[in-house]
């Protein structure tokens, strides 16, 4: 812990793990003589999901460079590192403390990512009698208000509509008559390229970020804090400080931008990063500001360096996606979390923790995962959620899979992603229908089936897919849900192939996996319907 000023000061600045932006409007008005910014480790926020030892060490190594970033431009910063004897510390309790020790005025913040976060800070303000003052976060191209006006008597929320609305207010990607350069809003019919039986061939290798002492300092703490926790340290390389994420983002335009569009929903095995960019830990932690990202990627394509569909499609995913769910996840917390539109009781396979799985592609997923605290978003959505999805798992429980596993999760971004677009949980506020295929999707997108017993084509029998199977139950479990999404009626329509012993056996089926958690068994079951 830094030298403080003697009590009492002006304000205490609250800076949270994913807030640590030099700029922020906390910072407004900052006096030395009289301000102290508070920053505090705490074992809560890596024990409430069980955090992966990747993610808690990012946070943590993160958060070290910029206090001491912040030491260097003579602001005083009351620091509490991670004590590994203490596996009791709370953020709320820590501040309890801080503010006996400096006796504030106020207290000021940036707006939280968290609502569980927000509400513990709010209860500590209340209980000390100070005022908390809660300030706009500019690191988004829009705000929390923008999107609720935006939201305001519609009967659906969209991403299509909010992104045309935020390229035109911000100027992004339009000709000059203010529409859209190209003539489309939208390439992503350009952006679900495969990569075929050649697979990738070279791709560049990611710019690398070897530890240094402080992340080497926080690596061991970790490993010795959290010992039992999932995920390898080892292979730990991540951007934790602003100058990083910014060699990180010209990495990635210089070299692998131009091919990001046409292959951004491509698998294949050993090859965790492909043409993506690695930037949203960065992001959401707040050292790496999303309009020199989109402004990057956009001069990319002006100067021709990067096709349109690229550009747009990388672009969509940050000032689109991005904005989007923070403003679904504010809109709608504290109650989203608690919804289960389909009624899903499940529990979470075990192997999701320990990548001991038979079916290649989620071992695969699950794999790479846990060694890197990565995976990309048809991973996440396609492989990881989907099977989960109809398996029938407890969308609570994915949730915290992915809060606690990936780098970049910060509940605004993780929780409407995982419950919404990914679990179908909200009943279609996120996404217009639930994301569910077989494993003919699987096949087509990756290498993935050719390495496995398992066939995609057929949904039962010893050598069935579980994808395909779950598929075809999932349809029958919520057949007259289903029938009324006109964007599900296609599928759903398919159901008539299936006569009554067809849906029997796969219901049977489907149920042997959830009877054995998700794990199937090989050789148990006869036959195969042959149902693609």
């Amino acid at each position: 812990m830094a030298d403080v000023p003697a009590a009492p000061i002006r304000t205490l600045i609250l800076v949270l793990g994913d807030q640590l932006d030099a700029h922020a409007a906390a910072f407004d008005g900052f006096d030395a003589a009289r301000d102290v910014v508070w920053m505090a480790e705490v074992a809560e926020e890596s024990t409430h999901v069980g955090s992966s030892r990747p993610r808690t060490a990012l946070f943590l190594a993160a958060m070290r460079h910029f206090r001491d970033a912040q030491r260097r431009a003579a602001r005083t910063v009351d620091y509490t590192e991670l004590d590994a004897a203490d596996t009791t510390g709370t953020l709320a309790g820590e501040l309890g403390r801080a503010i006996a020790r400096h006796r504030p005025e106020r207290l000021v913040m940036t707006e939280a990512g968290d609502w569980r976060v927000a509400a513990a800070l709010e209860a500590v303000a209340a209980a000390a009698g100070l005022a908390l003052e809660v300030r706009t976060d500019r690191h988004f191209f829009s705000t929390v208000a923008d999107f609720r006006a935006h939201a305001a008597g519609r009967k659906q929320l969209r991403l299509e509509f909010w992104y045309r609305e935020l390229r035109r207010a911000h100027g992004v990607l339009l000709d000059a008559d203010g529409g859209p350069v190209g003539g489309a809003w939208n390439y992503d019919h350009d952006n679900r390229g495969a990569f075929g039986r050649g697979g990738p061939g070279a791709i560049p290798a990611p710019v690398s970020f070897p530890p240094d002492a402080v992340t080497q300092e926080v690596l061991a703490l970790v490993a010795r804090t959290f010992p039992d926790h999932p995920g390898r340290l080892d292979a730990f390389d991540w951007p934790v400080t602003p100058e990083d994420a910014r060699r990180a983002l010209d990495d990635f335009v210089a070299h692998r931008l131009a091919d990001f569009g046409q292959y951004q929903d491509a698998m294949w095995t050993a090859e965790p990063w492909l043409y993506h960019s690695r930037l949203s830990a960065a992001m959401n932690l707040k050292l790496l500001d999303p309009r020199d990202v989109v402004g990057a990627a956009e001069a990319a394509y002006r100067a021709g360096r990067v096709p349109l569909a690229s550009a747009e499609g990388f672009i969509r995913q940050i000032l689109g996606w991005r904005e989007y769910v923070r403003g679904v996840y504010w809109t709608h917390m504290p109650g989203c979390v608690d919804r289960n539109a389909l009624g899903a009781t499940g529990d979470l396979p075990a192997f999701y923790w320990t990548g001991d799985c038979e079916m290649a592609c989620l071992r695969a997923a699950i794999g790479q995962t846990l060694e890197l605290g990565y995976a990309h978003h048809i991973q996440r959505l396609m492989v990881t959620g989907l099977y989960a999805l109809m398996l029938g798992v407890d969308p609570k429980q994915v949730h915290a899979w992915y809060l606690a596993v990936y780098v970049d999760a910060v509940e605004w971004v993780e929780l409407p992603n995982t419950l919404g677009m990914s679990q179908y949980a909200d009943g279609g506020v996120m996404a217009s229908k639930p994301y569910v295929a077989t494993g003919k999707y699987i096949q087509r997108m990756s290498d993935h089936c050719a390495g496995c017993r398992f066939d995609p084509a057929v949904s039962t029998g010893a050598n069935a897919c579980p994808f395909t199977t779950l598929y075809w139950d999932f349809l029958l479990r919520h057949e007259a849900r289903l029938a009324a999404n006109p964007r599900m009626a296609l599928q759903v329509k398919n159901l008539a192939r299936l006569d009554a012993g067809a849906r029997r056996a796969i219901q049977d089926q489907a149920a042997e996996l959830r009877a054995r958690g998700g794990f199937p068994e090989r050789g148990r079951l006869p036959g195969g319907l042959g149902l693609r």
